[in-house]
């Protein structure tokens, strides 16, 4: 597998722990893909997990900026609980072929920026998973498996176990107003578990990221077939802030936070000006937990009739930051910090600014800087912390299955923080 060599070179593309070892993200390879989402079929579900054993299915849909459709593939990876590759066989976890051709595609429709939208329905007739667990969908172009255009995550339940959560401001004093505290039951009743604090690995994701979920939490009791996780040291998150948005899913009327949109060969968007949150007192409102929702209200079909605009972001600063790189930052970016997002100090004008193709929707997103030497979003400079903000978690409980050796997805909990 060639392409791992070339991959673990680039700040875009597969992380390695080593060129054997792969650990799979949530990565785009072509730049002219946009707008991917993948989601529950027909509901507004943005967590991709299916139970085992049912109808339920997911679909990931994409963008590809052309004028041509292309020639695709995909096919599905099984993983271990730490995203890498398992040493099974492929015919040992689907059901079917083991590789598919993307045969659905359409042409976009009344747009000024021409595209061509792809959808994958997961599971279908022809591929199907066997085993519940991590897997990875992984989309390429004209049978070459190293010419990768994108991979997502997707997870299989087989739901074995119940979990009772709730998250609280911090117990720890110097933690008070700013992190969330999750603790959590898992019950076990009637499902063999020989080695708990061993076999069972634990997940916790807050608004859909994957790039700060927490991992290695042990329980700290064992009643009754009932793990305890308390401890108020190993669960905490950040609490943030509500997220910022904007919404241009009308290019004709007034938006939200939109300050004006212009047109010449294609549209153009100006955001509001906006300022640093990090000291300000929080305020509480509504918003998606970081969710994108692509649409047009002028249309009929958003995904083929929704047009592409050059959104322009402003974040007011009256010098730059001396200590990292500044960046826009949500579900859209894929929870990451993509060159293409990161903002460029204007001097003269005493602001950050950024312009990115974007497609009709209501957006969330935040300010986050990369400081130097760390790949890790710092949010709390520009839009402060509180114990007390609405963030959605997600709870994924693993166990070593005892015959095959795979890490089996046998819980899940979403559950919200408590106004």
């Amino acid at each position: 597998m060639r392409y791992f060599v070339s991959l673990v070179c680039s700040i875009t593309l597969l992380t390695c722990v080593s060129i054997a070892q792969p650990v799979y993200d949530n990565l785009i390879m072509d730049n002219r893909v946009k707008s991917v989402i993948f989601s529950k079929s027909n509901i507004d579900d943005r967590y991709p997990i299916i139970t085992l054993g049912t109808d339920e299915q997911l679909t990931l849909g994409f963008d590809m900026l052309a004028n041509n459709n292309e020639f695709f593939q995909y096919t599905i990876i099984h993983c271990d609980e730490q995203w890498r590759p398992t040493p099974m066989q492929q015919t040992e976890y689907i059901r079917g072929v083991t590789f598919d051709n993307v045969n659905n595609w359409k042409f976009s429709s009344n747009t000024f920026v021409r595209y061509v939208h792809y959808d994958i329905v997961l599971p279908n007739e022809n591929m199907r998973p066997m085993i519940a667990g991590n897997y990875v969908v992984k989309v390429y172009r004209n049978f070459d498996e190293e010419d990768i255009v994108l991979t997502r995550r997707m997870l299989v339940l087989n739901n074995a176990v119940s979990i009772d959560a709730r998250v609280v401001p911090s117990t720890l004093a110097q933690h008070r107003f700013t992190k969330q505290e999750i603790t959590f039951n898992v019950n076990y009743k009637g499902f063999t578990i020989i080695d708990p604090f061993n076999d069972v690995k634990v997940v916790i994701l807050q608004n859909g990221r994957w790039d700060n979920a927490l991992t290695g939490i042990k329980p700290q009791f064992i009643r009754d077939q009932v793990l305890e996780y308390n401890n108020f040291e190993q669960a905490l998150f950040q609490g943030g802030n509500e997220f910022r948005f904007f919404d241009f899913r009308s290019l004709r009327q007034v938006s939200p936070n939109v300050r004006s949109k212009t047109f010449d060969s294609m549209y153009h968007v100006f955001l509001n000006y906006e300022e640093s949150r990090g000291s300000k007192q929080y305020f509480q409102y509504i918003d998606n937990n970081g969710r994108r929702i692509l649409g047009n209200r002028e249309g009929i079909n958003f995904n083929l009739d929704g047009d592409y605009a050059d959104v322009n972001f402003y974040l007011l600063s009256m010098d730059p930051i001396t200590t990292g790189e500044v960046y826009v930052f949500g579900e859209f970016t894929d929870w990451k910090l993509l060159p293409e997002y990161r903002m460029y100090y204007n001097k003269n004008r005493g602001r950050y600014d950024l312009n990115v193709l974007l497609k009709q929707g209501r957006y969330e997103y935040l300010y986050a800087i990369k400081n130097k030497g760390s790949d890790i979003p710092d949010e709390v400079h520009f839009e402060g912390s509180h114990s007390n903000t609405e963030n959605e978690y997600l709870i994924l409980i693993y166990h070593r299955h005892i015959q095959f050796k795979y890490d089996e997805l046998v819980g899940v909990r979403k559950f919200v923080t408590q106004r």
